[in-house]
């Protein structure tokens, strides 16, 4: 459904040592430089990072998430582990399972250094 997903940053700097340490820890390689912005491509995704071209601050998404998969409750934990190492606060309830109409999830959230939210999650068999 989707081809990729930019999202904007104010700090280059901290969003590659972020980004580099949460997506290391799925199993992903570190930022290619794409023309000034960071572009991450892992198990056919394509994750990028940039300052907003139009000049204006970037901004987290209000009611937005962006959701990363993981293989297991141990890489999600690990995940939440490296984005707090790198910069990356804290939020929702800490990682765990949670009921969902369509089953069992594990979820660990996070605000990268820009204020995106993000979680990792990894469906429960």
């Amino acid at each position: 459904m989707f081809s990729h997903i930019m999202i904007g940053t104010n700090n280059m700097e901290a969003a590659r040592k972020f980004y580099d340490a949460t997506i290391g820890a799925l199993g992903g390689r570190p930022a290619i430089d794409n023309n000034g912005r960071l572009m991450y491509m892992h198990n056919g995704g394509l994750f990028l990072v940039t300052t907003p071209i139009n000049g204006e601050p970037a901004c987290g998404a209000n009611g937005g998430t962006i959701g990363f998969a993981a293989e297991s409750p141990e890489q999600a934990d690990a995940w939440h582990a490296a984005g707090l190492a790198a910069g990356g606060t804290a939020i929702e309830d800490a990682p765990g399972v949670r009921e969902a109409s369509f089953g069992k999830l594990y979820l660990a959230y996070l605000r990268d250094p820009c204020g995106n939210k993000l979680c990792a999650m990894h469906r429960m068999s």
